[in-house]
């Protein structure tokens, strides 16, 4: 079968890969086009599009943008009728996914074509944090929804009535695989031994400007008895990370979070899929996450969010497992203070500990990549 797959980030790329592996076990015959990105090349067919051309984040670069972004959307359109595939899978990006869901769900119903190409929506759009208005497009235009966090079952199942498969959670397989094959870390952030506080500041330039000179300036007490290491970003150049750190006992790693994170003693995290990661590691963690104008913005969150928290390790566990230093909460002093309380010898990194046992058993030992291939070939293959 020919399966055509949309990514938009990096985090896609990884999640994307590991699907079309799974689907090729599933489906010897597997043909695959995609944007996406060099993990997924790897894996065989024919890269369209690198994400790396799709990747505008925040309402000035995506209308700065605009053209390409309409230009991209056209050509993936044209592309997908022009190969006829058996189903086009969508990977996060709901902001460019959504759209090309409902046009192929129109154009679905104006060639009277019932059974081809299905839509499935692997990695399920985050509505329930904002923007929940989305599910009316979901239920139109997505046949399948797959889930890689557990409390989203009860938002789409119970709340919206939409069935959608939580298939395992592919951040807690990479960690359990990496665990059982662990490396020390590489290029010189071990520091001879030293113990580590890791900072983990966003994977797009904005969050890092933000909150990485906070962190390293909260963190900076505890030099001599702990070493600082950055966990560089992918796609960020060393050179952006340089004024931040240039003069300061800091070190930059790139491409080795999980590595870091083996290591660590604590760490300071942006709120994304890096706090779970640091969860799985057991790696006890302030989330600190800046934001323009701090106290409206925590007034909004608290009224007019549906969500209580930002950080996936609270989502998942629905309760305060680590302190989230968001908006008016965010301050170098806080997040000392936090950080004090969860090096060793302190209650706070005990309680942690044992609670990030809890997080762990919701997500399960399921392999998301495997499930959801499985769940697609089937439903592909029935007459």
């Amino acid at each position: 079968m020919k399966y055509y797959l949309i990514v938009g980030e990096a985090s896609g790329d990884l999640h994307a890969s590991h699907l079309m592996r799974a689907l090729q076990k599933e489906d010897p015959q597997a043909e695959f086009r995609f944007f996406g990105g060099d993990l997924m090349k790897a894996v065989g067919g024919t890269l369209v599009r690198h994400y790396k051309d799709l990747a505008y984040m925040g309402f000035v670069p995506v209308l700065l943008h605009l053209p390409t972004i309409f230009r991209n959307m056209s050509f993936c359109k044209r592309d997908i009728m022009a190969w006829q595939p058996d189903c086009v899978i969508l990977v996060d990006y709901p902001g460019f996914n959504l759209k090309i869901a409902k046009f192929v769900h129109q154009t679905r119903i104006q060639n009277q074509k019932e059974a081809s190409p299905q839509v499935f929506y692997y990695i399920s759009p985050k509505i329930w944090a904002w923007k929940e208005w989305r599910i009316r497009s979901i239920k139109r235009d997505v046949d399948k929804l797959f889930s890689i966090l557990p409390f989203e079952v009860d938002f789409y199942e119970k709340r919206h009535h939409f069935p959608i498969h939580y298939v395992g959670n592919p951040t807690a397989q990479e960690v359990r695989e990496f665990r059982s094959n662990s490396s020390p870390l590489p290029s010189g952030g071990d520091g001879g031994g030293s113990p580590i506080i890791a900072l983990l500041a966003g994977s797009r330039k904005q969050e890092i400007k933000d909150n990485l000179p906070s962190m390293i300036e909260a963190a900076m007490p505890y030099v001599g008895d702990y070493q600082l290491v950055v966990a560089g970003a992918p796609s960020i150049s060393d050179d952006f990370y340089a004024p931040f750190i240039e003069g300061k006992p800091v070190t930059l790693v790139k491409n080795e979070t999980f590595p870091l994170l083996a290591k660590a003693t604590a760490a300071l995290v942006t709120s994304g899929t890096a706090t779970l990661e640091a969860a799985l590691f057991n790696v006890p963690q302030v989330v600190c996450y800046k934001t323009p104008v701090p106290r409206l913005v925590s007034f909004v969150f608290k009224h007019f969010f549906r969500c209580k928290y930002i950080s996936l390790v609270n989502l998942i566990a629905d309760r305060e497992v680590v302190r989230e230093l968001f908006a008016s909460r965010f301050s170098v002093e806080n997040i000392r203070s936090e950080l004090r309380r969860l090096l060793p010898g302190h209650d706070a990194r005990t309680t942690m500990l044992f609670d990030y046992r809890e997080v762990r058993q919701r997500l399960g030992d399921d392999v998301a990549s495997e499930n959801a291939a499985q769940l697609m070939v089937r439903h592909l293959s029935r007459p």
